[in-house]
Order: C-alpha cells, then structure tokens, then sequence
C-alpha cells in the first residue's frame, strides 16, 4: 500500500478501543488505562458487548451505536473476530486500526489464513492496519497511548519503530527514566499491511519527526523500502539496529517474525546505499536514543576531549582512535589561553586534562575556550568525582554554557550516586551524557558515520565518457540459447563471451575437444598456456586438479590434459566432460588478484561483490558488497571498504593499479547485472590488476528463469530515451530527451549558470546564486520509482552533451499527486522547448497511472502559464491571495 490514510492511525481525532475491558492485567483493560492516562483530548469510545460501563466510561456493546465512526480503532479481541470487526468499522467509514490481537496465522473452517480474511475485508474501504501482534501505538503529543506497554512516552522528537515488542517496553522505559521523549512509537508486529516503507514515507514527512530509530528483523519489500529509506534518510537521521547477525541469529528472526531475514552483510550494504545508520548491539540501541535526542549537526570529525583525569582520557582516545575517529589537534593560540586558566603541570595538548582539583571556574574557563576554539568540531566532557566539588556544581556551572553553543558537546560523568545530581542537570540541559569514556566515544562516532554516509549521498560523479556500449543483443541471445538447453550454468567460454559482451577484458580462451586438439589449440595461442578442465558438472576447477598453469609446449599440454582425463573419471565418474579449455597465460608479476562477483539475495536482489580473489578468498575474507546499479562514486566507495584498497594505492617499488580500470569494470558488471534479469550468480576470480590495467582470467555464472522487478533499486530507465528533431535558433536539429543521471552533475552547474537570475527567481520563488553541493545531489541523483526528471541535451562540437532544459515530476508515495517544475535555459526560450518536455513528463506519468499533476508559478510567470494552459492545466488563484496562482492537471481526463 501507502501512506494513504496513514494521518489517521497516527493523528487520530477520535479513538475507539475495541474489546475494552474491566477484568484486571487483560490487553483490552492495560489498553483503555493506558489511554485514559495519556489525557487524549479527542472523542474515546469503549466497545464490549459485556459492559455498560468500562473503568468510568461508557461501553457501547456494537459498533453501530457508536455515535460516529473512529478515525482510529484499535482491537483487542479474539483471533477469529477480527476480521469481521474490520469488515463493520470499513462499512461504518473507519480507516485505520491496530489490531494488538496475535494468533491470525491460523487457517479457518476453508483453510483461509485469518490475516488474508483481516486483509481481505480491510481492502475495499483502505483500511489501514498496524499489527497484528503488536504492543501498539503511543503518540505523546496528542496523548495517545494506544498499546498496553507498562509505561507511557514523554513528549520529544524521536520516532522509534520495532518489530520487537519487547525492545518496545524496554526503550520506553529506559527513556522515560533518562528524561527523553518521543514523537510517535510505534510496534510494528508481523506488518500484514503497514511496513517500515510506509512507516518511512510517513515520518519523513512528520513536522514532529526529526530523527527515527528502528529495529529490524526483517524487510520483505526491497524496493519500497530502499525508496522510503533514501527519501527519509537525507531529511533526518534514521537509525537502524538490524537483528539476525549471525545464520542461527536470523532464523530465530524469522521464526518469530514469519519471514525470512536477508543476509546480514547485504542489509550492511543496503541501509548504507540508503544513507542511514546501523548500529549493532543493545547498548548501542540506548546509545542511539540518547544521541539523537540531543546531538547537533556537525560540520567535522575533529573531537577534543576535556577531562578532570588522565587514565579516561587516554580510555577516551584509545577508543577513538579504534574506531576510525579523529583527534583534534590543538593550536597554538588555543593552547596559550589554556595556559593562562590551567596549572603548569596541565597535559598541553589532547586530551586537556585540567588536573584532578580543579575548582568550578577552571572548569567553567577551559570549557569555554575549547567551544570558542576553531581547532575541534566536537567536544567530550569526561569528569569523575572528587571531593574537592560536587559534581553537580560543575554541572550547574557548565550546563548554560554549553546550551548556548552552536557545537556538539557529549558528556561522560563517571561513578554513580555521586554524579546523579550532575547526570540529570545535564540531561535537562539537553545534553547527551553517557556512562562510560567508550560509550561517549560510540556516540560521536554514530553521528561522524551518519555524517560521512550522508556525504556519500551527496556525491556527484563525473561526467560519463564516451564508451562503447554492450552488445546487449549477443548477451541476451547466449543466455537464452544456455535456458533453452536446459543448463543453469554457462560454460567458462560461453562466461567469458559475456563478459566481453561488456567489454570486459578477457584472457583469451580457445575450448578443445580433446587432448591433440588442446595441443593444436595451445600451439596456435602462443606458449606457455593454462589448461582447464570443461565440464558442466564442475564449478570449481582447481578443486579436482583441473587446473595445470604455464605449459610450455604441446607435449606437456596434451600429457596433462590426458592426466586431467583420468583424474576426473576416478574422482567424479559420473561427471560429464565436454573437453578443455586452453588460455594464454596472464604475464603480469605486479598484478593483484582480485574478485568481482555477483550474487542475488531473496530480498534485496542482486548485489555486486568486490574484494580480494585467489584461491584463498574465502580464507582471506576480505570483501565488501554493494547494491547495483552503480556509478563511479558508488563503485570507489565499495572497493575502499576492502583491505586490499590499500595494497591497490602502490607500495614500495610496485605501482599503484589502474582504478579507473578497476572502476569500470565493477560498472559494466552493474550494467550486465541490470540489463540480464536470468543472472542469478557471477564470479570473475581471478580478476588481475595493476598499472596497465584489469584482465578477468577465469569466470563462472549461474542463470535461470528472469525474474522482473528483482533489483532493491530501479536502475537508470534507458528505455525512456528518444531521439526528436527540434526547431531551435539555429534552424531544425537533433536532440535527445532522456531521465537526468547523477554523472549530469557537472553539465547541471553550467546549465544553471546559463540561466538569467529573473528565469530562476521565476522557478525557485527567490534569488538563488548557485546550486549547493546537497542541492546538485537532489536535483541529479533521483529515484526513478517514484520521480522522474527528463533533460533536453544535443551534442556540441566536441561530442560532449549540454543541458538545454529539465522538468521534473515527484510523485507522492501513492502516485496520486506528482508535483512539476519546469525550466529552459534563458536563451532558447520561445522554440517550443517547453512544450516537448512538459509533453514528454505528461506522457510519463499517464503511462505510470498518476492521478493528477500539480504545481505552483509566479503569477508574472506568463509564459508558463500560457504553456501549460494550452497542455489542458486549470489554473487557479489561491485563497491566500499571493502572488501565486497554482497548476491542476486531472490526467484521467487528458485525452490518449
């Protein structure tokens, strides 16, 4: 589904508690108590046919005597009522329940699942459910508690969402007693309608919401997900904690869930690719919580660390330093203030230890110099008792200084009872205060990774070279002729003409059918050669000796060709030989081997391997994985993930490999990924390295039965490209109209700057000197499921590709509304650009089956207006009475 109707589970107006009960420790009497205690100022109903009355309120026993229909109801009955319970509230108008009932995995008298008959009778009315089996809804700010959790939820502006129902009652308690509040809290329980993508959808847009944390057990709509993780993502932190780590770990996942979990280092990958953050472990969940609710953006990595002793500082640092973190390194000029407020025996340096007597005002001083100070963007505050001053002077005398600071500034107060006092005054202060020096140090740390995902995200590539496209066509037809043989594995010549297919490059391979013409086929390569064994049967080649390198003449190449022979029959006599295969050995002493490969995860699709290959691979495990489709950005960032990125940078005499090589491979293997729905597997291992560049020695791919849809990602939709002849003022010529791509990045900017400051001012609704860097990302790097913006280019003299004009459509999460803008560059206004490319937007959503699209323009902005009206827009004047006159197309009635 969507977000649709989601205001109403989660801003309800009027509430209606379905099973509602008197009978002590019941859900439907935890679930009423709880509600009554939240203070919700809307109309609350109680239903049960048993009761008058239930705890003070009046129960009605149907729901057709409720005076009007709930916005939102929540049912606490048995298993095999619910379904027609949702079936009444949809007739009655309701749009949103949460079904706190658990065993609907049972089968009825027809062998119908209960959750299919609850979803069945949900549908004709969009019927929105949470649940079931889940601990409920909690939403402070408008005194909703509609869950039978122990505790309620002080107001604040976290969301937190899990599958877990226990994590749900734990966190609430844990932040209740540390003063943080929350803005919705939401269990999710098996998710039969609501998911974490519609949840996504709708706290990204949430005034309320500026940060989320979820804990996930599992995610069975890749795409939807990926979708509404990116979008939420670059507007406010998301946190994640995934469970399932380890195989048994997902499985008890899974059971408890009903779903399978994905594997763990594909979700790594995934909620990375989104631009979210995945801490591991329960602490680190708590941690989270007390992070996000008080840390502000922060503009570096450089951390310095103030402390009244020298053994948690250097605990601190240690910690820091562990996990890829910075130091800050302090100035001169900063050191000499310290100087003059600190005794002589003060550590001069990071981190500042203020030496164990330290009165307030040192305190209060060294503080205030360090958040003066441009050495650090973030300071950690260690302090452990003495009896010198209380802990909670300090914390009195520090609190208001650093509340005034723009800088982020995390606190460790050591001990117990004696740092309470201390502990609490800065928690009112806003300040997030942690146990330990390495707990305070994991805080930092989750906002520096949450930054540097974050900066991934903006990225923008270069500007794609010109490059021989792929015979698609020839890969296609070897894929289906290896299908039409039944075969779910290619040979390792049929591998290796796939991936020349895709240009990559390839040692060549000539196949023998038996020993004398492995010889002859030796002979016309050029000695020394590789020979291996071809069998359908046999993967891994080297396994059964099938593998015999640098043969120097055709003796020694049929001589272990017939050893090979005999080899395979005594160890495998069932398996088939289909002959050898003889290649010209790779003669390049400084390469590296490495590998490449693909694999498709039930989940998340296919995923795109890079790492350090040999035979040795699984022992040297050192590999990271990235969800295609790729660009350069993207494929630098995945092969620096690895060990081996170092050993490709050079050392010592040997020279730095050819990255641009490296990258471009992992490219086309992300286009033959995405243009190949049969590819299952892929690994190309060896794959050799170095300074002249990449050869794939041996290659190994599985197929099957194309499965559409199957990528977490929709990759660039070249299908959407064309070719029109344009009239423009140089008389008639060719342009192209195609979806922008982030590699436009560059040509964006100069596109921009050939705009006249008015023609932006009429597109933006304000003066706009240049495109930010996070503002070129948003308006290059789209997602095609749910945006899409279309360029007009034509090619220059030099073969390059300027930017003539754009229009763009976003869509809301239930494609019933797509927003349009518009804009041409200054000077080739009035040649009908405009018209081709809202024409070619039109036509897109039409075919996506957008309901409407919509817009906003400058009353001034006639032209527009002009364009859009001939196109079929109404355009009306809004009751605010601005200067704006706002743009409505219904496409239902756009004819064709």
């Amino acid at each position: 589904m969507s977000i649709r109707n989601l205001s109403k589970l989660f801003n309800p107006a009027s509430i209606a508690i379905i099973g509602a009960s008197d009978r002590a420790a019941s859900v439907g009497s935890t679930v009423l108590g709880n509600m009554l205690a939240a203070g919700f100022k809307g109309a609350l109903y109680a239903v049960n046919p048993k009761y008058d009355q239930v705890q003070g309120l009046r129960c009605y026993r149907h729901l057709r005597q409720l005076p009007q229909a709930p916005e939102l109801a929540v049912i606490c009955t048995p298993p095999d009522t619910v379904p027609a319970i949702i079936a009444e509230l949809g007739r009655r108008g309701t749009r949103a329940a949460i079904v706190i009932t658990a065993g609907l995995g049972v089968h009825d008298h027809e062998g119908v699942r209960l959750t299919q008959r609850m979803l069945d009778a949900a549908r004709p009315y969009l019927l929105r459910i949470l649940g079931p089996n889940c601990v409920g809804m909690l939403a402070p700010a408008i005194g909703v508690n509609a869950s039978f959790a122990h505790t309620g939820a002080l107001p604040g502006h976290i969301a937190f969402v899990s599958q877990s129902g226990a994590l749900v009652t734990a966190v609430l308690d844990w932040a209740r007693s540390r003063g943080i509040g929350f803005s919705k809290f939401i269990s999710m329980g098996e998710s039969a309608d609501v998911d974490f993508g519609d949840v996504l959808d709708y706290l990204a847009r949430d005034p309320d919401t500026r940060s989320i944390l979820m804990y996930v057990e599992d995610i069975r709509h890749a795409r939807k997900f990926m979708s509404a993780a990116r979008a939420a993502a670059r507007s406010k932190p998301v946190m994640v904690i995934k469970a399932g780590r380890a195989p048994e770990a997902a499985k008890a996942a899974a059971s408890h869930t009903g779903a399978l979990a994905g594997a763990d280092l594909i979700y790594d990958a995934a909620l990375r690719r989104a631009g979210m953050l995945r801490v591991i472990s329960t602490d680190d969940l708590f941690d989270a919580v007390e992070t996000l609710a008080y840390a502000r953006a922060l503009h570096g990595e450089r951390l310095v660390i103030i402390t009244n002793g020298g053994g948690p500082g250097v605990m601190a640092t240690d910690a820091l330093i562990a996990a890829g973190g910075t130091l800050a390194t302090l100035s001169e000029p900063t050191l000499k203030l310290l100087d003059k407020h600190l005794p002589p025996t003060w550590s001069r340096g990071n981190p500042v230890d203020i030496i164990g007597d330290a009165p307030v005002a040192r305190y209060r001083e060294a503080m205030q110099i360090l958040l003066d100070s441009e050495d650090a963007d973030a300071i950690l505050f260690i302090h452990a008792p003495t009896a010198i001053v209380p802990s909670a002077d300090i914390a009195r005398a520090l609190a208001p200084l650093v509340a005034a600071s723009s800088r982020n500034v995390l606190a460790c107060w050591l001990g117990a009872d004696a740092v309470r006092d201390a502990r609490l005054l800065f928690g009112e202060a806003g300040i997030p205060t942690f146990d330990t020096p390495e707990k305070a140090v994991q805080g930092f740390m989750q906002i520096v990774q949450y930054r540097r995902n974050q900066f991934l995200l903006m990225q923008v590539p270069p500007a794609l070279a010109e490059q021989r496209a792929p015979q698609r066509e020839m890969a296609r037809a070897l894929i289906r002729a290896a299908l039409a043989d039944g075969r779910s594995m290619l040979t390792e010549p049929e591998s290796k003409q796939l991936l020349d297919a895709y240009h990559i490059p390839v040692v060549q391979t000539r196949v023998a059918a038996d020993p004398d013409a492995a010889a002859a086929c030796a002979r016309a390569i050029g000695f020394p050669v590789a020979l291996k064994i071809l069998s359908p049967d046999i993967s891994h080649k080297s396994d059964v000796g099938g593998v015999v390198l640098d043969l120097e003449d055709a003796d020694a190449v049929r001589n272990s060709a017939a050893t090979m022979q005999k080899r395979l029959h005594a160890a495998l006599p069932k398996a088939r030989l289909a002959g050898f295969t003889v290649q010209q050995m790779a003669r390049r002493p400084q390469s590296h081997e490495l590998i490449v490969g693909v694999s498709t995860d039930p989940v998340f699709g296919p995923v795109i391997l890079f790492g350090q290959g040999g035979t040795a691979v699984e022992v040297m495990a050192d590999s990271a994985i990235q969800l295609p489709p790729l660009n350069r950005v993207l494929a630098l960032d995945l092969i620096s993930r690895t060990r081996v990125a170092r050993l490709l940078q050079g050392y010592r005499n040997r020279p730095p490999a050819d990255m641009d090589a490296i990258c471009d491979t992992l490219m086309r293997i992300s286009a033959l990924v995405t243009d190949i729905d049969e590819l299952i597997e892929l690994d190309i291992n060896p794959l050799l390295a170095d300074e002249n560049g990449v050869i794939a020695l041996d290659a190994r791919v599985k197929i099957g039965p194309a499965r559409p849809d199957r990528l977490a990602i929709r990759p660039y939709p070249d299908e959407l490209e064309e070719t029109r002849q344009w009239q423009g003022p140089e008389g008639l010529q060719p342009i192209v109209l195609r979806p922008i791509r982030p590699e436009d990045g560059e040509e964006h900017v100069r596109f921009f700057k050939a705009l006249e400051s008015d023609d932006v001012r009429l597109r933006v609704f304000t003066q706009m000197n240049e495109l930010l860097p996070a503002q070129l990302a948003r308006l290059t790097q789209v997602d095609y499921d749910r945006e899409m913006a279309f360029v007009a280019v034509r090619q220059r003299a030099d073969a390059s590709w300027e930017t003539l004009g754009v229009v763009r459509a976003i869509a809301d999460p239930d494609n019933q509304k797509a927003e349009f803008a518009i804009i041409v560059r200054s000077d080739l206004k009035g040649h009908g650009l405009g018209r081709l490319l809202m024409t070619k937007i039109i036509d897109y959503c039409k075919r996506r089956g957008t309901g409407e699209i919509i817009g906003e323009a400058l009353a001034r902005n006639r032209g527009l207006i002009r364009l859009v009206q001939s196109l079929g827009f109404e355009v009306k004047n809004p009751e605010r009475g601005d200067d704006t006159v706002s743009l409505h197309l219904p496409l239902q009635s756009v004819a064709g």
